[in-house]
Formats: structure tokens, C-alpha cells, sequence
């Protein structure tokens, strides 16, 4: 049967989604900033205004890209990943800022933003480019794998700077997935697993970093030293086992009277499972599984091998933080600070990921539909 290529509606699932956990994010960034906006700002709107301010930013950025034809940014990749990287080594300008013990925002005067945001999507775009001219020679181990590794090495390593584990290994597993997708040898992707589990290992056994051994050791048994290393793990749990099936209530939460640390960001799915109880918290994880399906769907029947990978990467994006946020608040492994894609507070990371679903859009847009 013969194939023809037209641009249609976007995909409207995934934009509904999409949409619908921003509304969940600024509901719950609400109810789980008031008592901090209060006690910092005497003001417990102040979480929520800002909230609501990115969101605007961000649906017109993801209006904007879901109408800018994706094949053009291909041709931009390189000055795209460029910029991305700049803005990581602002950080340590006299414009870098530290906040609760980390140098990871810039501050422009009238704002401020955490560059590791804008590397992910900036990398993603660029082994996506980079990778979609190497498809004839996908398995070569120097002209492909050696380069594709020091892309990957370069972009971890920006964020590792700013001492961000969490998120270095999120973008890792991100694009790390765009090379296996886009063809890989088997064999060189055990060769990079076993690269990163080394680093990784460093990373949190150098005599630098022994809070992450400390967390490592906790996350073994959060209860052992619930006062100290255990602290966010137990109150985390707490909060999830008080929500029960139906939730304490919206806006009921007790855990977000400064017993979880960050509730409004790096907690906000244990704020979910408090107030909404389980049917919340699997709402949310619902509609998280549907966006992934429908960007699973788009990777798959987009007309070219550089559309292919942009979907995969950012639908890899997702999912991984999705699930390493989630994994950390049910204690399923050792604490870090991830936010909740789309529903955590934080102007930065919201726009990003709306402007890449606005990506993802717009390549929804150019799929092969059968000719009868």
C-alpha cells in the first residue's frame, strides 16, 4: 500500500494532557506553597502568582513551537546546544546565585533560571541532529560512538558542575536512550552503562560528596535515623500513608508545615498522595502514562529519522524524571531533588518542558498516513 506524507491537527490527547497536569501543578503548588509563601514572603499567594505567570510563558511557547516547523530546528541544532552550553557557565559569573547550599541559578535582574533546563533540551535537540546525519554509519564505534559519548560526557558534565546529581543522571538515561533508538551496537551500550556506573560510583564515594553516601545508607533504612539522614524519606511516607484511598482533602496536608522539605517542588507527588490520597496521585500518574503513549506513538510514525529521535528524546526526558520523582517520594531509592515534570513549582523547568511537548506537537503534525 502506497504511503503519502501530510501535515495534520496536532496531536489533541497530548496536548490535553499536557494541559491537564499544568492545571493539577498550579492547583497543588497552591496548596503546598501557602504555609512557605507565608512564613518567607507574608504572602501565601506568592508561589501560585509566579506559578501561574510561567505557565502563561509557557503555553505561548508551547503555542509558538507547536506551529514552527520542528525541521528547522534541526538546522539550528548546533547554535541551539551552544547557547544551552554558555548559559551552564553562567553559573559561575558574578550572575550565578546560590540557593540552599547550591550554585545553580543565574540571575538576570529582572529573573531568574536554573541552566540545566535549558541544557537537556538543548542536548537533546543536538544528538538528535547529530545522530540523524550518522544513519548510515550508526554502528561505526569512531566516527559515531566516541563522539556521541563525548556529547554526552560534555553535557552530564555542565550540570555535574553545578553539584546536581540527580538531574546529570536523568540527562544521561535521556540520551542515552536517543543513541540505542537510533541504532546502536548492542555491545557499545554496555560499554557506556559500564562507563556511567563507574562514574557514578565516584561520584557518591568521593570524600567530596559524603552526603550522597549518607542518603545512599538512609535510603537502606530511612527509619534507622528518621531524625537526621532519614528525615525526608520518613516524612514523605508519612504524608503518602495519611492520604489512604481518598486524600486527608485539598489543601488538608500536614506534612507541608515545614516536615517536608521543598513540598512544593521536589515533594509535590507525597503533597498529591496526602490531599488526593491514592485515586490523586494515580490520576496523575495516568495522565503522565498517556502523554508518554501519545509521544511513543508520534516517535514512531514521524516521516524522518531526526523527528524520530526529538520525540524520543523528550518523551525519554519525561519519563525518566516522571519516574525518578515518583521513585524518590515512595522511597523506592536514595533522595534527590528532582521536579515533578509539569506539576512542580519552577518557572524555568515548566516553560522548558511545555515548549517541548510544543516540539513534540508540531512533529505530530508530520506523520505517514496510509493512501487508499
Amino acid at each position: 500500500m502506497a504511503r503519502k506524507v501530510k501535515k495534520r491537527a496536532c496531536d489533541f490527547t497530548l496536548l490535553l494532557a499536557t494541559l491537564l497536569l499544568v492545571f493539577i501543578g498550579i492547583i497543588m503548588v497552591f496548596s503546598s506553597s501557602w504555609p512557605e509563601g507565608i512564613k518567607s514572603f507574608n504572602d501565601g499567594y506568592h508561589f501560585l502568582k509566579k506559578q501561574i505567570f510561567a505557565s502563561i510563558l509557557g503555553l505561548i511557547a508551547m503555542l509558538f513551537f507547536m506551529n514552527f516547523d520542528y525541521r528547522i530546528i534541526k538546522k539550528m541544532s548546533k547554535l541551539i546546544y551552544i547557547g544551552s552550553l554558555l548559559s551552564g557557565l553562567l553559573i559561575f559569573t558574578p550572575l550565578g546565585i546560590v540557593r540552599k547550599g547550591a550554585r545553580r541559578w543565574v540571575d538576570l535582574g529582572f529573573t531568574t533560571f536554573m541552566p540545566s533546563d535549558v541544557i537537556k533540551l538543548g542536548s537533546i535537540i543536538f544528538i538528535a541532529a547529530f545522530l540523524a546525519k550518522r544513519k548510515d554509519i550508526m554502528k561505526d564505534f569512531k566516527k559515531t560512538t566516541i563522539p556521541t559519548i563525548i556529547i554526552i560526557g560534555l553535557s552530564c558534565g555542565m550540570i555535574y558542575l553545578q553539584k546536581d546529581l540527580g538531574t546529570t543522571v536523568t540527562l544521561a538515561m535521556t540520551l542515552m536512550s536517543v543513541f540505542f533508538v537510533a541504532g546502536m551496537k548492542v555491545s557499545h551500550l554496555f560499554l557506556m552503562i559500564a562507563v556511567a556506573s563507574v562514574g557514578l560510583v565516584l561520584a557518591i564515594t568521593s570524600d567530596d560528596n559524603e552526603y550522597r553516601m549518607r542518603r545512599l545508607t538512609a535510603f537502606l533504612d530511612p527509619f534507622a535515623d528518621k531524625a537526621d539522614t532519614g528525615w525526608q524519606a520518613v516524612q514523605s511516607l508519612y504524608a503518602l500513608g495519611s492520604g489512604g484511598l481518598f486524600g486527608l482533602g485539598l489543601g488538608k496536608s500536614r506534612q507541608k508545615f515545614f516536615y517536608i522539605p521543598e513540598p512544593h517542588n521536589d515533594f509535590i507527588f507525597a503533597i498529591i498522595g496526602e490531599e488526593l490520597g491514592f485515586l490523586g496521585g494515580l490520576t496523575v500518574i495516568l495522565l503522565f502514562l498517556v502523554l508518554i503513549w501519545r509521544g511513543i506513538r508520534i516517535a514512531l510514525n514521524v516521516e524522518d529519522l531526526f523527528g524520530c529521535l526529538l520525540a524520543t528524546g523528550i518523551v525519554a526526558l519525561i519519563t525518566i524524571q516522571s519516574l525518578i520523582h515518583i521513585a524518590v517520594v515512595t522511597s523506592s531509592i536514595p533522595t534527590t531533588g528532582i521536579p515533578l515534570p509539569f506539576v512542580s513549582y519552577g518557572g524555568t523547568s515548566l516553560i522548558l518542558y511545555m515548549s517541548s511537548v510544543g516540539i513534540l506537537l508540531n512533529i505530530s503534525r508530520h506523520v505517514k498516513l496510509d493512501r487508499s
